[in-house]
């Protein structure tokens, strides 16, 4: 196991961690060169895959309350413990989950060297720093979504996993929502998208844009669906409840000729999640919410399906196995710890739709200059 070498200023005596409100989960130690030898560790087929979760806000907890149940479901994980700095909420969630509660990253390690994969669910603008202390001391990773605050950090942890061999995974989860993937296999050649995600108003992570915020679940699915670079980005957005945009509707343009329109607003009086497609001879629905596929097929006697009202139109439900999309995408991150495999979401993937997120962010900052927003809050202020 890796040996660490603390720093002997405490936190108080160095003057970045005074400026930072995360500060306990700035890593106070220096790691020795080189890695942990994977080989160590994943000898046993069987050992369970010691775990931790950074961060226990709202995600975090999720994330401690599903490696939880995948245990006692008789996967081959132990979760170790969770790091917060705020240590009444990280004693409540380790007491409930039944395992340690740190106020940092060093506090673990340090006592509990034996991690090896942990999910970073602390606030964006850590997601840098945490990260790369815990690659750095030989423990894979699932960062949640956005990979980074900025595109350069997000290079940097892809740069991080490569040097220090890590697995290394961005936490999209709709990708293992069981609708996106009964609809994968059904891609041809996607053409027109329609996505809307709409949210009641809570006051939960009010820091970004609702681009960021919620938008970049449906970027990254439409992304993979299209499979082809953006070479066009329209983009309006508004600020209504929160000083950052809330409501955002957004066109992008496709070098294969496809075009996919997005809404996402977290002021709704309801709440939808849903992603409609047109390829030819076809329209498919995803239902988020409800794990559900719709197919309708035009044309050809092979056509699948029941008939509907229009004898040109078959329509077919594919079968769908309904899971909690976490549950899915922690086993598939412990799969990939496990076999030292590439992850279903690498990073690059994760850098990819914060990359066009940000695109979008401008494009909407740049139209409201444009048609002088700034002027009209003004004059309603």
């Amino acid at each position: 196991m890796k040996e660490f070498q603390l720093l002997n200023r405490p936190i108080a005596q160095c003057s970045i961690y005074s400026r930072c409100p995360f500060r306990a989960l700035r890593l106070q130690f220096v790691v020795a060169a080189g890695n942990r030898p994977a080989e160590n560790f994943f000898l046993q087929a069987n050992n369970p895959i010691p775990v931790a979760v950074v961060g226990v806000g709202v995600f975090g907890r999720n994330h401690a309350r599903v490696y939880k149940e995948l245990e006692q479901q008789g996967e081959p994980v132990r979760l170790v413990g969770v790091v917060d700095p705020n240590v009444d909420r990280a004693d409540a969630v380790a007491r409930e989950f039944g395992c340690r509660a740190f106020g940092s990253v060093a506090q673990m390690l340090t006592t509990h060297s034996e991690v090896s994969a942990a999910s970073v669910a602390a606030p964006t603008v850590h997601h840098l720093e945490v990260a790369r202390g815990l690659m750095e001391a030989g423990v894979d990773v699932l960062i949640e979504k956005p990979l980074a605050a900025s595109l350069a950090e997000a290079e940097e942890l892809v740069k991080l996993a490569a040097t220090h061999k890590r697995i290394a995974q961005a936490g999209h989860l709709e990708r293992f929502n069981p609708a996106v993937r009964a609809t994968s296999p059904l891609l041809t050649q996607p053409m027109f998208f329609e996505v809307h995600r709409l949210s009641v108003f809570t006051p939960r992570s009010l820091d970004v844009d609702v681009v960021l915020d919620l938008m970049i679940h449906d970027l990254d699915i439409v992304l993979a669906f299209a499979d082809s670079p953006v070479t066009e980005v329209h983009a309006v957005g508004l600020p209504i409840l929160s000083g950052k945009v809330d409501i955002a509707n957004v066109r992008l343009e496709f070098e294969s000729g496809c075009v996919a329109n997005f809404t996402a607003s977290r002021v709704s009086t309801e709440r939808v999640r849903k992603l409609r497609f047109f390829q030819p001879h076809q329209y498919v629905s995803v239902d988020y919410g409800r794990q559900e596929v719709l197919v309708f097929t035009v044309g050809g006697d092979g056509a699948q399906g029941a008939p509907t009202i229009n004898p040109q139109i078959k329509v077919a439900k594919p079968p769908v196995t309904s899971e909690e999309p976490l549950h899915a995408e922690l086993k598939s991150f412990l799969h990939a710890v496990r076999e030292r495999s590439t992850p279903v979401v690498p990073l690059e993937d994760g850098r990819r739709a914060l990359a066009l997120a940000l695109d979008i962010v401008a494009a909407i900052r740049e139209h409201g200059k444009k048609v002088g927003l700034g002027r009209i809050a003004q004059r309603k202020s």
